[in-house]
């Protein structure tokens, strides 16, 4: 059965925050050739880094919330746990933006003034609020938590919902996929309706689907047999979705009608092949090559740290997008291309340095403090 300690979601962790630092540091870019938007192209798939994140969030947290929901302290250890792993990173980097950043002369300037006068979005978990109010990425170097938005309030209602219907297991797991097709029929509404992209893309009731369908699978897989079932229809799932997915695509470079409705449908498509992905990476054999690539030590350090790179690194790549910085190492190195790939990979050590020292340092002291709130056994 999927629960328990799994060494591959590490892996997992570690593959979605790899998609999203090749997306912000090599796929935003200014291609000035047909290689190069070629290039950019390709990892500008690397944002669905965020939906594989959304996925295994639902997958775990309804896991967790089901296998404690017969345990005393069902809400105080869910919520204690949740809190001493998220607020503290999260609200030590606002504190540091909002309030050491304006001490230092070089950080002064009018984009930080404009955050400043915007704060309490961020504060109180509404950044994708914000954004979806205004129809354009608004909040600059903190765009970026606009997803640590929707996560945090689906942690907050989710815990009642599988308390309020959780005692039936297949009934809380067909609402979870009841969950999963309203936001995306709320998606194609909206969408149709004529509300910005933005709109539809960060607001959390469009943006339940891969949170809920994780929380089906997980569900799916403590019924009698549930695990076996999955594995069974995993490659027709898969191939299924993976040949909408292909129409999706020709459909929107022939320019059919219907754009509305089959951008956020090709989105359902890819939120069920990162899922199909979940599953396999968990039940791949050890020695398989699948099961050597999650487990294997590159993913599962990134995985370890994935929380704090993906605060942190968008201050680097967002730097580097509105500054333009590619052009000025351009000068120095002689190649657009190469310059690219040096500052982006410069940017993402960077990340992944501030990321270790900040979970060895920082998070791993205030995490010892989950073993207070252990469900019992």
């Amino acid at each position: 059965m999927l629960r328990g300690h799994m060494p591959a979601l590490d892996g997992v962790r570690g593959l979605a925050i790899l998609a999203v630092l090749l997306f912000h540091f090599y796929g935003a870019m200014a291609p000035d050739n047909g290689a190069e938007r070629a290039v950019v192209r390709v990892l500008s798939e690397g944002a669905h880094g965020v939906d594989l994140f959304f996925v295994l969030s639902g997958f775990l947290i309804t896991g967790i919330l089901h296998d404690s929901l017969r345990k005393p302290h069902f809400f105080r250890n869910f919520y204690a746990r949740r809190f001493l792993r998220i607020f503290p990173l999260y609200y030590a980097v606002l504190f540091a933006v909002f309030f050491l950043a304006p001490l230092v002369p070089a950080f002064r300037g009018p984009a930080l003034e404009y955050l400043r006068e915007r704060q309490a979005w961020a504060w109180l978990y509404g950044v994708n609020v914000y954004i979806g109010l205004k129809g354009q990425w608004a909040l600059g170097y903190l765009d970026h938590f606009w997803s640590l938005s929707v996560e945090e309030h689906f942690y907050f209602v989710w815990p009642f919902v599988v308390w309020l219907l959780g005692r039936d297991a297949r009934r809380l797991m067909w609402i979870s996929l009841g969950v999963a097709v309203a936001a995306t029929v709320a998606h194609v509404a909206g969408n149709v309706a004529g509300l910005s992209w933005w709109t539809t893309m960060v607001l959390t009731p469009f943006r339940l689907d891969g949170l809920a369908l994780g929380g089906f699978l997980a569900l799916l897989a403590r019924q009698p047999g549930g695990t076996e079932t999955i594995i069974r229809k995993l490659p027709v799932a898969a191939a299924v979705a993976g040949a909408l997915l292909v129409l999706s695509y020709v459909w929107v470079v022939a320019g059919w009608p219907g754009l509305a409705i089959v951008y956020p449908l090709r989105l359902t498509v890819i939120l069920v092949l990162l899922a199909a992905l979940l599953i396999r990476a968990l039940t791949a054999p050890v020695g398989s090559p699948t099961g050597r690539f999650f487990r294997s030590r590159p993913m599962i350090f990134l995985g370890t740290y994935s929380y704090g790179l993906y605060v942190y690194h968008h201050f680097f790549s967002y730097y580097m997008l509105t500054h333009r910085t590619e052009f000025l190492v351009q000068r120095w190195v002689g190649s657009h291309l190469a310059a690219v790939l040096l500052q982006s990979t410069c940017g993402i050590l960077a990340s992944i340095g501030v990321a270790y020292l900040s979970y060895e340092l920082f998070e791993k002291r205030i995490l010892s403090l989950k073993r207070w709130f252990e469900p019992s056994r």
